[in-house]
This record gives structure tokens, sequence and C-alpha cells, in this order.
């Protein structure tokens, strides 16, 4: 996509190019999307790769960066623009974002750590409430 800004994060820009050069096969046992959103203070694309699980049709992500103690700049550019840009192997739509109600957040939250069980240590090393995000194809 061009103009998008790829994380800042040299690990995560890394798995952002492997995901793209090899036509966004996952890794071994994760499922792997590329997320962009819009960013709050500049406006321009930022795009980030990250863990999904499956909730019947939504695609349910975890905001956890690593159990920092604030969300991470994904995370806070769809509270401000849910529209978002999905890519999943080689196919790319949009979505809208919003984080799990608090009724809808237990179920996720297991589904997520059962798939990676570092959420929960991630979870244990902060004391903000990590968000579970939904991300719903628009059709």
């Amino acid at each position: 996509m061009p103009g998008v800004h790829d994380s800042p994060n040299p690990w995560v820009a890394e798995h952002i190019r492997r995901f793209q050069e090899t036509g966004g096969r996952p890794r071994p046992g994760v499922n792997d999307l590329l997320l962009t959103t819009r960013g709050r203070r500049t406006g321009e694309p930022r795009r980030t790769a990250l863990v999904y699980g499956l909730d019947g049709d939504r695609y349910v992500l975890v905001a956890s960066d690593r159990g920092a103690d604030r969300h991470p700049a994904w995370y806070l550019n769809l509270l401000a623009d849910p529209c978002v840009t999905v890519q999943v192997g080689t196919e790319a739509f949009t979505a809208r974002a919003r984080p799990a109600g608090a009724a809808e957040r237990p179920p996720l939250w297991r589904l997520m750590v059962s798939a990676r069980p570092e959420y929960a240590a991630y979870q244990a090393r902060t004391t903000r409430e990590i968000p579970v995000v939904l991300l719903e194809r628009l059709r």
C-alpha cells in the first residue's frame, strides 16, 4: 500500500516484510494478519502485524503490547477512526473495528489465551485491562 507507514518496532516491521514476501503465508501454528489504521494525529495510514482469532465471521485481536502499561498505538488509532484495512493471506478488505464490550470480552479473552497463552502473562504484567478488539468486515 503506497504511503503506508509500517510499525517502528523492528521485529514487527520484519514480520510485515515477511508476510508480504510470502503472500501472507502464516507462521506455523499462528494466524497472522496485517492491520492498517489511520494515525489519530497524522491521518496517515499505519500498518502492523497481529495475531488473530475467529469468532464466527469476526476477527478477534488483543491489544496487549506485550503487557506494556499503555495501549498500543494501533488500538488508539482505531478508537479515533474505526474504519480499518485488514489483510489475511492475499485478501485485503475493509472492516469496522471496535473494542469488545464488557459482557462479550470474557469468552473472547479465553479464546485468545487458549490460542496464545502468553496473553495471560502479558495481562499479569500490567494494571490496565488489555482490550480485546473485534473486526467486522464491511460488506
